[in-house]
């Protein structure tokens, strides 16, 4: 059974893997198609929102809306993107028993890294360009996940197990 899990532990990378994926296959978008699925997208919630709050709105009325938080919505789609790609880099590297701020650089780094170089590539696609802004936004959601992860270990393991274990010696 050991084997099986051994052989078996690479495999919970596939996950980052696969979010990369996703985040350079949303960065390859030209700027009109990023920017209309952007607007889709924030037409869909503000939709949704119209509907649960009763609020009546026009079509017009949402489209006006659109514009204006449309900035808002891709930005938190970015936090969004790099705080789930955190989460999936974060969950394998606590398995293989890396804790605290070690956890917090490697995984950091390894997101940060990628925010960066996935900024140099939106630069060679038509109508994108780098943003360290984007960065930045980046950053914050990697932070939130990587903390999320860090969190729930805490909390499925019962607290500190640096106390744990000091008190199982004694």
């Amino acid at each position: 059974m050991r084997i099986i899990a051994t052989l078996l532990k690479p495999l919970s990378f596939v996950p980052a893997l696969l979010m990369m994926y996703v985040i350079f296959t949303f960065s390859s978008q030209t700027g009109a198609e990023s920017s209309n699925l952007s607007n889709k997208v924030t037409e869909s919630a503000l939709i949704v929102v119209d509907h649960v709050l009763d609020k009546g709105w026009s079509e017009e009325d949402i489209q006006v809306r659109v514009e204006k938080y449309g900035f808002y919505v891709r930005k938190l789609a970015h936090m969004t993107e790099y705080c789930i790609l955190a989460i999936t880099i974060s969950l394998p590297l606590y398995v293989y028993g890396l804790r605290g701020f070690p956890l917090l650089l490697l995984a950091g780094i390894i997101c940060v890294g990628f925010a960066a170089t996935d900024e140099y590539h939106q630069s060679m696609v038509a109508n994108r360009g780098p943003s360290i802004t984007d960065v930045g936004i980046d950053s914050i959601g990697a932070l939130i996940g990587i903390t999320l992860v860090r969190l729930f270990s805490w909390i499925a393991l019962g607290g500190d197990t640096r106390r744990r274990r000091r008190r199982h010696r004694r």
